[in-house]
């Protein structure tokens, strides 16, 4: 989320919490699709983390983004921490190592996010290659140890670094060392977004899987396809994980509320101060008994700003959010919005998909989540190997984009972006497996190659 909302009415009861998420039921007609991408920032020369100060820093880089295309700077104390596109919606924000986000306008189809792509990365380069900045595509970085990583100036990194260590051994990891890619995608009922919450969450190892691409950690193999899907399984269990109670009779946007209320806050912001509340429940503050805000009532700013901090394998906002795969270098970005817009926005593929998962077992869809990051396709779920899946998969959302039927200006649809992802399956390997093989191979044991076969 690119920047924190500013909404300061108190809150009066539960029923504005599940009203503010059921704002976000829109008809079909109006779904869009929103891509937010990460990706490491590196110096050119030397190949080192990129500090935030300085004449060819990070905040030097947002300067110039700002003066070439014209957005809102997003300022905290003084510092430029990211930009707002006010005409279109996107923003660029920054991820507390410096990790640069794009989170994309509300498009219509997968070519405009491709489109919306390619801008970016031209624009982004015109003002990083001078300053001798490059960007990595990968799920992680591969060669910097924990101690290297520069701070963003943000308040709330603050206090979500000294709170991490508390929870998980990993919550430092994420923030400073991986990357995403993530698609937000819209729901016409409360039961059309149950339906499309159990079939993301149960298929979001397939993503994981497809989008593997974080085998090394500071310079070598370190046992996993996907080590950020590692990181998630021990970063803070109390706001992530596979959330088995959204299978369960009664599942809608209260049930969602309910579970928001007793996840541990990170921070409250007031003005251009963010207050440490790390670790008590934003049911407590509800109920004015938040020690640091004593009789205080949270805004529906606090509880927008809380939703932003829940990780789940999916995330229901006012949209639900896919949150299971590897950052990827830029040819296959356009690749994840395709696939879970061909799976979810199309009846057909949707209920095929459930069928698909519906006899799953929450221990079962579990084990599954638990084994991705490591096997790859080679997890398994029943009787069968996630490969099997996954090209099932891959099928129901390329029949649903050729159902879509959107087309670009050459008149092809939306099914053509899940070409690396057809070209993945063919070669039965993950792209960590590719890497690897790079790796033990002509990259002689180095990870250096990564530097110029995996940037943007």
């Amino acid at each position: 989320m690119a920047r924190d909302q500013i909404d300061m009415t108190p809150l009066q009861s539960r029923d504005e919490l599940v009203a503010w998420l059921e704002a976000g039921i829109k008809p079909p007609s109006e779904f869009r699709i929103g891509t937010e991408h990460e990706k490491t920032p590196f110096t050119l020369e030397g190949r080192q983390p990129v500090p935030y100060e300085g004449a060819r820093g990070i905040g030097a880089l947002l300067e110039g983004m700002q003066l070439l295309l014209g957005w809102e700077p997003i300022m905290e104390r003084g510092n430029i921490i990211g930009l707002y596109d006010v005409t279109g919606g996107g923003a660029i924000s920054l991820e507390p190592g410096g990790q640069f986000e794009l989170s994309g306008a509300p498009v219509e189809n997968v070519h405009q996010t491709q489109s919306e792509l390619m801008a970016h990365l031209a624009q982004v380069r015109e003002i990083a290659t001078p300053l001798g900045i490059g960007f990595l595509g990968l799920g992680m970085t591969p060669s910097w140890s924990r101690e290297q990583i520069p701070v963003m100036p943000k308040g709330r990194y603050k206090i979500m670094t000294n709170y991490m260590p508390k929870v998980g051994q990993y919550g430092i990891d994420m923030m400073y060392r991986t990357c995403t890619v993530q698609t937000n995608l819209d729901f016409s009922s409360e039961a059309d977004m149950v339906k499309k919450l159990r079939v993301s969450i149960a298929l979001q190892p397939v993503a994981t899987a497809l989008f593997a691409n974080s085998p090394f950690t500071e310079g070598k193999p370190n046992g996993f396809l996907s080590f950020r899907s590692e990181i998630w399984r021990d970063t803070d269990n109390a706001r992530s994980g596979m959330l088995p109670w959204v299978f369960e009779d009664g599942m809608g946007f209260e049930r969602w509320v309910d579970y928001a209320l007793d996840v541990p806050m990170y921070f409250v912001k007031r003005g251009d101060t963010y207050i440490d509340v790390a670790g008590s429940s934003f049911r407590a503050f509800f109920e004015g008994r938040n020690n640091s805000l004593p009789g205080e009532r949270p805004t529906l700013s606090d509880w927008a700003n809380h939703l932003s901090t829940i990780f789940p394998e999916v995330r229901l906002k006012r949209y639900l959010e896919m949150r299971g795969a590897d950052g990827v270098p830029w040819g296959r970005l356009p690749a994840l919005p395709a696939f879970w817009v061909g799976l979810l926005y199309d009846d057909e593929s949707l209920n095929a998909a459930w069928d698909l998962v519906s006899h799953w077992t929450a221990q079962e869809r579990q084990a599954l989540r638990d084994d991705v990051p490591r096997f790859g396709f080679k997890a398994r779920i029943k009787d069968r190997y996630l490969f099997e899946i996954a090209k099932e998969c891959l099928k129901l959302s390329h029949a649903g984009l050729r159902r879509r039927n959107r087309a670009d200006h050459s008149g092809r649809d939306e099914s053509r972006h899940l070409e690396p992802l057809e070209r993945i399956l063919e070669s039965g390997r993950t792209p960590a497996e590719e890497m690897l093989d790079k790796f033990n191979g002509e990259w002689g044991g180095s990870v250096e190659p990564v530097y110029q076969e995996y940037a943007f």
